[in-house]
């Protein structure tokens, strides 16, 4: 099982390309050039994080209203983002085919479907569980859906792993279930370090490293990569 965003590719190549569709509305609102208005909301992300971003935009930009701000975001969560999955990414899921894959991401039920169908997740799983469709409270970390691939593949939480990035809340609520997780150390949660009933039993620093540490978990596994 996989989380998404961080894991399988860069988030910041989905807000990037919403920052971009967001920024060609307001050039004709605001009568800016759309390099201008992205640049400034990509140098405010870095520095402030996304929060009021769009609010932010529009006041700096001396046009703000709340009807532009839900526009704004209504471009954002509907757009059909310009992201891929990295040769890395592709390479690590071919050498996972004889495995069945699954894959588990929070967030709005369109932008993550969007995301999950331009990456051409649907197509590369068994399922994609987007906890959303589930309702919010289902959303990590709560273990509702991991419970539910157990019943829907009729196996046991440690014939399960869970690869994910951010310690926050990926591993948490599934750990006391007996899962196997791993946390791979990269993107916006690298540096996050939390008490050791947060943290994945394994980590890696790159997919490509995945193979041998499932052969470490599972001994067993070992020839089964393509």
């Amino acid at each position: 099982m996989f989380d998404m965003d961080d894991t399988l590719y860069d988030e910041y190549t989905y807000v990037r390309s919403g920052f971009l569709e967001v920024a060609s509305f307001l050039s004709d609102q605001l009568s800016e050039e759309q390099e201008v208005l992205f640049t400034w909301m990509w140098n405010r992300l870095h520095t402030t994080g996304r929060g009021t971003i769009f609010d932010d935009v529009l006041k700096e930009f001396n046009n703000y209203s709340a009807l532009l701000v839900k526009n704004c975001v209504t471009i954002y969560r509907q757009h059909i983002p310009n992201i891929f999955l990295p040769q890395e990414t592709i390479n690590c899921l071919e050498q996972l085919k004889n495995f069945t894959l699954y894959l588990v991401t929070d967030g709005d039920k369109v932008v993550q479907h969007n995301k999950a169908q331009v990456l051409d997740l649907y197509d590369r799983m068994e399922h994609c569980y987007i906890t959303h469709c589930y309702g919010i409270e289902n959303a990590k970390p709560s273990p509702y859906c991991f419970l539910d691939l157990l019943k829907k593949e009729s196996v046991e939480s440690d014939d399960v792993v869970y690869i994910g990035d951010n310690p926050i809340k990926d591993f948490v609520g599934i750990k006391p279930f007996g899962f196997q997780t791993i946390r791979i150390m990269t993107g916006q949660h690298k540096d996050i370090e939390m008490p050791i009933e947060y943290e994945a039993d394994h980590r890696i620093s790159l997919l490509n490293e995945l193979p041998s540490k499932l052969e470490e978990i599972w001994p067993e596994v070992k020839g089964m990569f393509l």
